[in-house]
């Protein structure tokens, strides 16, 4: 842990880690500021350019997305006023108001969690060059990066290599951490006049009231706050669900046919090691099975994302992508990719998942390869289109999981098979062979 002289304030900054539990950034922030008997002042940065357009005409963000960010940070201040201290909600461009809330304040050290993605890499070296000392902090993976059975440049680019290293070393993440019970006391002055972040006037009621939902945030139990996330972990366990997982998690219509864990993972109201841990809790007084196993599977290539990221930079977000295979630039199809992302592609099937997209923010993993390789291979669309509409609509979007899945499924990531094409009609009549889910969201 690097040491610094004469601290006279700490802020620490939420990104993606809206979570008292499991936050070791936030730990280290603390133990700085009682070290050196000084101020911390926790923040968040409502981001502005997230209301812009794409590059595509759209907006980069939707209300979903926004409002359900919005419950995990109304619910991380709470908790957090409830040990007596304050989250400053900024709006405004991340690195121009935390350059300019270091300077008012005084404070010495910004830390902040580390992300591994263009954007969110260049906020960090804009505040950084603006003069400010930043400390981040790499915490969204199971593993520590001294844990991996390799170097980070030598990260295995394909997911079964990587999953056969990391079990073969009998992988066991680092327990996670309990929540923070104290927080240091907030500086003298707080009188640093930013706008507050729900001055946007999401409207909630609106957004959140579609009851067709597999994903129904409407109801207290899928609160997007950390408290309702621990909650729904735990009544998952309690039903017996992560046995039965394999067997239900191509399932289109329903709360309980997957985890649903991915809203919470997102905002980081939910830490992947909080999920692995009550896992293996469960296996050790249930048992295991090739459910529970498949549940840690998909945590590990969750993990898998985020480290391609840490070897492969900005090559994740090119258009020839990672693949060495040859590559000629396709010609975008922009009328098709307004009819998929308006649902009026005339294939009932892919129509049905698009409806369900917009109208929630959320579907189903299996619907989503569909979605995707609907755009790439038979609309010969260009595959950043889509990646940017699932960014802009999906309420767990993920920039690590959704730049990974569209190379993936484009042919242009790590897969040695190359061609991802789901046949629609195929998939249809294997997951939805009554046309249930057609007829909820036709």
């Amino acid at each position: 842990m690097t040491q610094h002289a004469a601290v006279s304030g700490v802020i620490y900054w939420f990104r993606h880690d809206l979570r008292l539990h499991d936050n070791p950034a936030l730990m280290q922030a603390i133990l700085w500021a009682e070290r050196h008997h000084t101020w911390l002042l926790p923040v968040y940065v409502h981001d502005t350019a997230l209301r812009l357009d794409s590059p595509w005409g759209f907006v980069r963000t939707s209300d979903h997305r926004l409002a359900w960010t919005q419950m995990a940070v109304q619910d991380v201040a709470e908790q957090i006023a409830e040990l007596g201290s304050q989250l400053l909600q900024i709006t405004g461009d991340p690195s121009e108001v935390l350059s300019e809330l270091t300077q008012r304040s005084a404070a010495t050290l910004l830390v902040c969690e580390e992300i591994a993605a263009p954007y969110e890499q260049a906020h960090i070296q804009a505040l950084q060059a603006s003069g400010a000392t930043v400390h981040t902090v790499w915490q969204s993976t199971l593993m520590a990066p001294e844990q991996l059975p390799f170097e980070l440049h030598q990260v295995p680019d394909v997911f079964s290599s990587f999953r056969r290293a990391v079990e073969r070393q009998t992988f066991a993440p680092v327990p996670p951490l309990n929540a923070v019970t104290r927080l240091p006391a907030l500086p003298e002055q707080m009188g640093f006049h930013f706008a507050l972040g729900r001055e946007w006037g999401l409207n909630n009621a609106v957004i959140l009231n579609d009851p067709r939902s597999a994903f129904p945030w409407s109801q207290p139990a899928f609160h997007g706050g950390e408290r309702a996330a621990l909650a729904h972990l735990a009544q998952y366990c309690s039903r017996g669900l992560p046995h039965s997982y394999k067997t239900t998690r191509n399932g289109l219509c329903g709360a309980d046919y997957s985890t649903k864990w991915s809203p919470w993972l997102a905002t980081g109201a939910l830490s992947a090691r909080q999920a692995w841990s009550a896992i293996a809790s469960f296996e050790a007084q249930h048992g295991a099975n090739d459910s529970t196993y498949w549940i840690g599977f998909e945590l590990l290539w969750r993990d898998h994302f985020r480290w391609l990221h840490r070897k492969h930079g900005d090559r994740m977000y090119w258009q020839r992508g990672l693949s060495e295979a040859p590559y000629q630039r396709p010609r975008h199809n922009a009328g098709g990719f307004e009819r998929w992302r308006s649902a009026q592609t005339g294939h009932t099937f892919i129509d049905a998942g698009m409806r369900e997209l917009n109208a929630t923010g959320y579907t189903s993993n299996r619907m989503r390869q569909n979605l995707a390789s609907y755009l790439i291979h038979d609309l010969h669309c260009d595959w950043r289109a889509g990646a940017a509409w699932f960014e802009s609509q999906l309420i767990d979007f993920d920039v690590y999981n959704n730049q990974g899945n569209w190379l993936y499924l484009s042919g242009r990531g790590t897969d040695p098979r190359g061609f991802r094409r789901f046949n629609p009609d195929k998939q249809a009549n294997d997951y939805d062979p009554d046309g249930a889910f057609r007829e909820l969201w036709r």
